[in-house]
């Protein structure tokens, strides 16, 4: 009776794992079959193949212009943000100070704040200051929003690694940067590729807080939603977005592999 219901059970959790892959990529898969469509009108049955539409994108300077955009914004961003958050998790994880939880809860607020609220916070904070919405100015927001998730994925290896390590090296004569680089660095560095992919394509898909601080130049998020409001564009938007997400599958796999490589040499080291 066990064997029957475990057998059961089994079953069970491949049909509604197989529900999940198609529920998640089904859309995907969908997007990819429409940009090789004749029609300028995404409907089935399909009128033919066509590499039109990735001709076309190619040809848009302002589609290009707002994928450079996006693609500057979210490498700055996301470089500051991963650098920020190496040096607040050592002090969050390694130090022991008075209100070590408030700091930790102000850290990890832009996670729960409406992108919206904290976007008009942004853009009023910056009309004070005098300082004109611009591509600066969407750093600093995606900034705000990255920190709190390289944070979250920082800490918990920061705190797997052995503290007498460092002491070690201290003893030896090695000083705060040399211990960091030398030591800390190499346990880490899996973690901190993580949080650069996180950042990068949390900053690349944000829409709502840089269409707050966005000046002349939109991101890529910023001119789809412009874009789709003319149906002529849709074709261009659905090939640009099967470019972006085989580019971004293709980071992630590299860099998941890569970071599994590096784990286990130091897994055997």
């Amino acid at each position: 009776m066990d064997v029957a219901l475990s057998a059961n059970g089994r079953r069970t959790m491949r049909v509604f794992f197989a529900l999940v892959i198609v529920f998640l990529y089904a859309p995907i898969v969908i997007l990819v079959i429409f940009s090789f469509n004749k029609a300028s009108v995404p409907t089935f049955p399909l009128s033919g193949f066509t590499l039109h539409w990735y001709h076309e994108f190619l040809k848009n300077g302002d589609m290009q212009a707002a994928l450079q955009t996006s693609a500057i914004v979210a490498t700055i961003s996301s470089i500051i943000a991963v650098a920020l958050g190496v040096l607040a998790s050592i002090g969050l994880s390694r130090s022991r100070f008075r209100g070590k939880g408030l700091v930790t809860t102000l850290v990890l607020v832009p996670l729960v704040v409406p992108l919206i609220v904290l976007g008009i916070s942004l853009l009023l904070l910056f009309h004070v200051l005098g300082v004109q919405p611009s591509i600066l100015t969407i750093m600093v927001g995606h900034v705000v929003i990255s920190l709190p998730y390289t944070v979250l994925i920082l800490m918990p290896r920061l705190q797997q690694i052995d503290s007498s390590l460092a002491e070690a090296a201290y003893d030896l004569g090695a000083g705060p940067l040399t211990t960091f680089r030398r030591v800390t660095l190499p346990l880490i560095l899996p973690a901190v590729i993580s949080a650069l992919l996180v950042a990068f394509t949390t900053s690349f898909d944000e829409y709502a807080v840089a269409s707050f601080l966005a000046g002349p130049q939109p991101t890529f998020p910023i001119f789809l939603y412009s874009a789709l409001r003319f149906p002529s564009q849709l074709p261009q938007v659905i090939a640009v977005a099967v470019v972006v997400i085989t580019l971004t599958i293709s980071v992630i796999v590299a860099a998941e592999v890569w970071r599994r490589r590096v784990e286990a040499r130091l897994e055997t080291a």
